[in-house]
């Protein structure tokens, strides 16, 4: 049993960093490529962004699947999917195309984001969980980094529609490649897949709601200020998310850690208050004159007769937007709190997969909503209103938080009963990834 969820466990990270590898190459181009490609509008890029969810709400219908397939398997299939989405990407040339090539992508990286967070869940005690959660996350910020340097490397010869190719044909190609593999170590009982919508959670769907608001003020107009309003090319987008892997993949273990040590109260409570200071710098710091100046200039890098990272007019107000743009990312890392809560308080292990794919759908709620309010308020009264509006929402998520049953002190619980298959009691071995 032990070796099976090792073997899982394995195929599970495999996934993950292929997922994360097409995704991040997939966001640090879509907004360059609507822009300089398709000459896509403030309102248009809302609108696709909010298309883009609705699959995420359909999380839900995980759920369901799950009653006829492992995660696991749910999860492999959703990797081959997106990476048709990002392939057929390269070959749009108008809203339409872009919309339906956006839905495909999206769809598999929402019914993978559920899928594979149950299978993680199911897999591992909840003492052990943040701490796989993190290595997970580092995991990931590895893939982007890969993908980063992809970019750099062939960006200028290739242009953005060769590379999106070649990537959701990576993603495509070693998916498939590990869809044999996906067997589940452990199912619970199909029965009893589909009970979700209590209230004993009602603090974790109010938060996955708030999240999915915070997140798109950051994935849609953090990055489209830069782009927009500051000429940030797609190759510094991604020196940034070059940097950003470069914290995560340490950091994502140390955030893992933390939850594991302080709890999921404290650690959301920390993560709240930076972000509403984030999002303050995002509304004012384009307002101030005096940090427009003196303008300077980023020096070109190349390598090789390749230009890595074109120069790039900035100011003091630039590097400021750039360095919360880091830390805004950074943040991110902090949601695995939010599924090791709900797999701390889970009446069984029954209540998972079902609560973790609602909890996507209520997020994408949210997601579905901010980027067309976004950009109808970016429109008509102006960006700082906006990141208002993010500064709001963190705010009201620092609220819920203390309402979140804390950890006990001291727990070090191996396997608690809900969690644990007939048999294995408290004699499960750890599982270290």
């Amino acid at each position: 049993m032990l070796r099976s969820r090792r073997a899982a466990l394995l195929v599970i990270a495999l996934n993950y960093f292929i997922l994360t590898m097409g995704f991040n190459t997939w966001q640090s181009l879509f907004n360059n490529f609507a822009v300089d490609e398709l000459h896509i509008r403030a309102e248009q890029i809302g609108l696709v962004q909010s298309i883009r969810e609705i699959p995420g709400l359909l999380g839900f219908l995980v759920s369901l699947l799950a009653l006829f397939l492992a995660e696991m398997r749910i999860a492999g299939l959703s990797v081959v999917l997106m990476g048709l989405g990002i392939w057929l990407t390269a070959t749009v040339h108008g809203m339409p195309g872009l919309i339906g090539a956006t839905l495909l992508m999206s769809t598999g990286f929402h019914f993978f984001s559920a899928s594979n967070a149950s299978a993680v869940l199911l897999a591992v005690d909840t003492d052990e969980a943040p701490r796989l959660m993190g290595r997970l996350n580092s995991i990931g910020a590895l893939a982007t980094a890969l993908g980063t340097v992809l970019i750099f490397g062939t960006l200028g010869t290739w242009g953005y529609r060769t590379l999106l190719a070649v990537t959701g044909g990576l993603v495509f190609v070693f998916g498939a490649l590990l869809l044999p593999f996906g067997h589940q170590p452990r199912r619970v009982r199909s029965g009893k897949q589909l009970r979700a919508l209590r209230g004993r959670y009602w603090l974790y769907y109010a938060l996955q709601f708030l999240w999915g608001s915070r997140r798109h003020i950051f994935t849609t107009f953090a990055i489209y200020l830069l782009v927009k309003n500051y000429a940030v090319s797609a190759q510094a987008i991604a020196v940034l998310s070059f940097l950003n892997s470069l914290i995560g993949t340490y950091l994502h273990q140390a955030l893992g850690k933390m939850v594991a040590r302080f709890g999921e109260r404290r650690v959301l409570t920390v993560n709240f208050v930076l972000l509403a200071a984030i999002f303050i710098g995002y509304a004012l710091v384009p307002q101030m004159r005096a940090l427009h100046s003196p303008p300077f200039l980023l020096p070109a890098l190349a390598l090789g007769g390749h230009t890595l990272f074109p120069a790039l007019p900035s100011s003091p107000a630039l590097l400021i937007l750039l360095g919360l743009f880091v830390a805004d990312n950074v943040l991110f890392g902090f949601s695995i709190a939010l599924e090791c809560y709900l797999q701390r308080i889970a009446v069984s292990a029954e209540d998972i997969t079902p609560n973790v794919s609602l909890g996507q759908t209520i997020n994408h709620i949210a997601a579905v909503i901010i980027p067309v309010v976004g950009g109808v308020v970016w429109a008509t009264v102006g960006p700082r209103y906006t990141f208002i509006t993010g500064v709001v929402i963190a705010l009201a998520a620092l609220v819920i938080t203390q309402w979140m049953q804390p950890r006990a002190a001291g727990s070090t619980l191996v396997c608690p009963v809900r969690t644990c298959p007939s048999g294995e009691g408290n004699e499960r071995g750890r599982v270290r990834l």
